[in-house]
Order: C-alpha cells, then structure tokens, then sequence
C-alpha cells in the first residue's frame, strides 16, 4: 500500500476530522497545527491568534482508493471556503481556510479543483481559501484526537 499526507485548515479539527476519518482510503487522520510564525505550537497559544497557526488535519490516504483531488472536492463542500479567518462560530485566523501542500502536484490539482469551482460559480463569492507550501506541523494534544469518536457530538 502506497500512502499520501494532505494537510487541511477548514474551521475547528475536530469537525473536518470527523469527516475524513471514515473515509474509504483514509488511513489515519490527526489534529495538529500548521501555518503560523512561531516555532512552537499549542491550543493555548494558537486561539489568541497570534501565532497564526491555524488548526488543520493532516489526513494519511492511499492514492490508490482515494485521490488527492477527491479530498479536495470534500474540504470545498464540508467549511465555507469564502469567509476569511470564520467558520461558523468560530472567529480567528486558526479557523481559516487553507491547503498546505505537500508538493507540486498538490498545489496545481488544489489550483485546478479552485478554479473549476469559481468558473462554476459554486459560491456565491470568491473563495478565499489560501494555499500555502507545508512548512511545519504541529500534533494538536492529545485530547483533541478522535474528538468526534471519543465524545460522539461535533459541537459546530
């Protein structure tokens, strides 16, 4: 089995989490931080939104089941890819829409899978979502892992 990482900021984890864990091809799928300015990063540090980090997931797939380009089509359908630094309740730039690429070809599909949806016209307005080369990632704690799972209500 070959195996991919795609790292995804769509408003809180646990949400975007709940989704991909049960995804067919998904083999893993942890809850950390990624995005941000300082060379550390923790919940408390990350919600007064100065770090900059945002939460993401970082989903594990095999290519072979699930494309790349499939998960990229959920994170357009699963957050609101046209609100800057908001999903819902949430407010702060650790809620933002983002895709933290692993390489060349996740950056043209996300840019092709972008564009299709605007020349669709799927969202009333622009999306937003920023696209960003991975730089680093951050495990979240452990108690935000398999939030959805260990505590059966996504609160969003």
């Amino acid at each position: 089995m070959s195996s991919e990482l795609a790292t995804l900021a769509g408003g809180c984890f646990w949400c975007l989490e709940a989704v991909y864990q049960d995804l067919k091809g998904v083999t893993s799928v942890v809850s950390g931080y990624s995005g941000g300015r300082e060379d550390t990063a923790n919940y408390q540090a990350i919600g007064t939104g100065q770090t900059k980090h945002a939460e993401v997931v970082q989903v594990e797939f095999d290519p072979e089941i699930v494309s790349f380009k499939q998960l990229v089509e959920i994170f357009f359908f699963i957050h609101d890819p046209t609100t800057p630094n908001r999903q819902g309740n949430d407010v702060g730039p650790q809620y933002r829409s983002a895709i933290f690429y692993h390489d060349e070809t996740q950056k043209e599909t996300t840019e092709a899978v972008m564009e299709h949806l605007e020349q669709e016209k799927v969202f009333k307005d622009k999306i937003i979502t920023e696209l960003n080369m991975l730089d680093k990632f951050y495990l979240a704690e452990g108690y935000h892992q398999n939030y959805y799972k260990n505590n059966s209500f996504c609160p969003f």
